[in-house]
């Protein structure tokens, strides 16, 4: 399910010192965003922020719950996106440091899709 209203103008609110916040309905769920870079989704007003091999030691907490995930042909597929803990809502500072941290291997990621997306076209 996608972020109810509520929930998505708590979460432009708290993260508005990142940059740019903005919500999207994608896939039924909710992508969050900053400056155009997706660092977090939403299911059932629940925020997982993104993960990879830089900050997963930071974001170890959440390894207590499943990544978000979708099934495909009965099989389940984990993304690489781990749910923040509840306590960070009464925590703004550390719920922005956990944000930051996303929005920094968010930013990998994409540098990383601009990398190859070239890669594999025939030059002239």
């Amino acid at each position: 399910m996608v972020a109810s209203d509520s929930f998505a103008d708590f979460l432009r609110d708290q993260l508005s010192r990142l940059g740019h916040v903005t919500l999207r309905r994608m896939f039924g769920k909710t992508g969050v965003f900053c400056d155009g870079v997706m660092l977090g989704m939403v299911s059932d007003n629940v925020l997982y922020f993104r993960v990879d091999d830089a900050n997963r030691s930071a974001f170890a907490e959440a390894k207590a719950f499943p990544p978000l995930n979708y099934q495909k042909q009965g099989d389940t597929i984990d993304l690489s996106f781990w749910r923040a803990p509840e306590r960070l809502f009464d925590e703004p500072e550390e719920l922005m440091s956990w944000a930051q941290a996303a929005l920094a291997a968010a930013q990998r990621v994409a540098k990383k899709r601009e990398g190859t997306a070239g890669k594999g076209r025939r030059q002239k």
